[in-house]
């Protein structure tokens, strides 16, 4: 038996680094959005034992450090299921594009083996091993509108929010987080002074703190003032009594992605396409995750589309998409082929 299953990609509305911890990843806080462009994931039992991992595309691991095969490999064990599983992986999202394809292929993958074996894990083991394999494997457990807090695993849904028109550029750059990572490690390094030992280095981590408090106090006062809860079309306190989408009201408290600041200096043409985004008219354009992919968010599919011949005009890849809500996540993961 084949089970065949969507695996939707997400974007980053706002990601803000913190400090380094122990562990070795750094204290993050983010914004999650699952959006409605997904690859497709087949899971197949038979006889035997092992897994395998198809995939056309020769920039997708085959052998056990992909992350389907890590997940499942700890769900079967952990179902005490017997068998060899096979996973073809048929891509749209891009490949380190920022948009979460593996984790999101990873987690499709888990939810497919499950219905081939007829067994389910409970919803904490479903947690525990998807955070085991990646840190924002949790998030595509949630859908829709997701708070990502610690290294980005420690994950909560927030309020559903409306579909809203989602423009996605994918430029032909790959970026490896590790090393964004360490990119932003250096500039933080350079600006603050780390290096520097004693009361100043307690100065560089309070800074650090409050950073990551800011955040959340932006987000806090978000959620506050939307009446969530009522009408999609409730009165905003920040927009003077306007109707809107409540996404709007999110981007106004000047979230940005801190990733920004070191891949565009690397690739100043990635800068370029969000200056055309917002250009074409988008109320808010950013980088999501480390990249390469970027994304606007527009009022209406009339100005997304204008944006995406603008974008294809300049040579660049440019898909009309749209955020997915919770509830549209589940209903499309629900109606898994078999």
């Amino acid at each position: 038996m084949t089970v065949s299953i969507r695996s939707f990609g997400k974007i980053n509305l706002g990601l803000s680094i913190g400090a380094l911890r122990p562990d070795g990843f750094h204290e993050l806080r983010t914004i999650y959005q699952t959006i409605a462009i997904a690859d497709t994931i087949r899971v197949s039992l038979t006889r035997g034992a092992g897994i395998e991992i198809r995939c056309c595309d020769p920039r997708v691991p085959k052998d056990s450090t992909n992350t389907c095969f890590r997940i499942v490999e700890r769900a079967m064990e952990s179902l005490g299921a017997r068998g060899r599983v096979v996973i073809e992986i048929e891509k749209s999202l891009p490949v380190q594009g920022g948009l979460g394809g593996a984790s999101a292929n990873a987690v499709a993958a888990l939810l497919a083996t499950e219905r081939t074996l007829h067994k389910q894990l409970a919803s904490v083991e479903r947690f525990r091993i998807a955070a085991e394999v990646g840190s924002d494997l949790p998030l595509f457990l949630v859908g829709g509108t997701v708070l990502g807090l610690g290294r980005g695993e420690e994950v909560f849904p927030l309020p559903d929010l409306p579909a809203i028109p989602c423009v996605l550029t994918l430029p032909e750059i790959r970026i490896s987080t590790p090393e964004a990572f360490a990119a932003w490690d250096a500039l933080d390094a350079a600006t603050t002074g780390e290096r520097r030992t004693g009361a100043q280095a307690k100065l560089t981590a309070r800074d650090r703190s409050a950073k990551i408090l800011e955040f959340n106090r932006e987000i806090s006062a978000w959620l506050s003032e939307r009446p969530f809860g009522r009408q999609r079309s409730g009165v905003s306190a920040r927009s003077g009594g306007r109707a809107e989408n409540p996404l709007l009201d999110l981007v106004r408290t000047g979230i940005e992605n801190d990733f920004e600041r070191v891949v565009f200096p690397q690739h100043p043409e990635m800068r370029e396409v969000k200056r055309v985004l917002k250009a074409a008219g988008a109320f808010y354009a950013s980088l999501s995750g480390s990249g390469s992919a970027l994304y606007g968010l527009f009022d209406s599919r009339e100005k997304a589309r204008l944006a995406v011949s603008r974008l294809r005009g300049r040579g660049l890849r440019a898909v009309l998409t749209s955020t997915l809500s919770r509830r549209r996540y589940w209903n499309e993961l629900s109606a898994a082929h078999v």
